[in-house]
């Protein structure tokens, strides 16, 4: 079964392979020296990543650099939108609720 994004982000070892190539394309062996573990342990992350399209690999002559895909990550965070605006109503709800109940303690 192909994992989804959900799976792929919900692993902090894997949340912090695609910190790291966020920033710069990564091959397998700088990965693996970024964490306390092995290449093949690296290497069973960045499948869970290239599955589910968060990361992307590039033949570079005998070594493959991984970049992170934005536009997956784009994909995701417009799923979340839909429950964002909800979100901001109501805290600003609860923070105008806390405000007036600030008020009243201090009259």
């Amino acid at each position: 079964m192909k994992p989804d994004i959900f799976q792929a982000i919900a692993d902090p070892t894997r949340r912090a392979i695609l910190t790291l190539i966020a920033i710069k394309a990564l091959t397998p062996n700088a990965m693996a020296e970024k964490f306390d573990m092995s290449r093949q342990a690296v290497s069973k992350h960045i499948k869970v990543l290239n599955e589910c399209g968060l990361i992307r690999p590039e033949q570079s002559g005998r070594e493959i650099h991984y970049h992170f895909n934005a536009h997956k990550m784009q994909e995701f965070d417009n799923w979340l939108a839909q429950f964002r605006q909800s979100w901001e109503t109501q805290f600003n709800q609860l923070d105008q609720l806390l405000s007036t109940i600030k008020e009243q303690n201090t009259k």
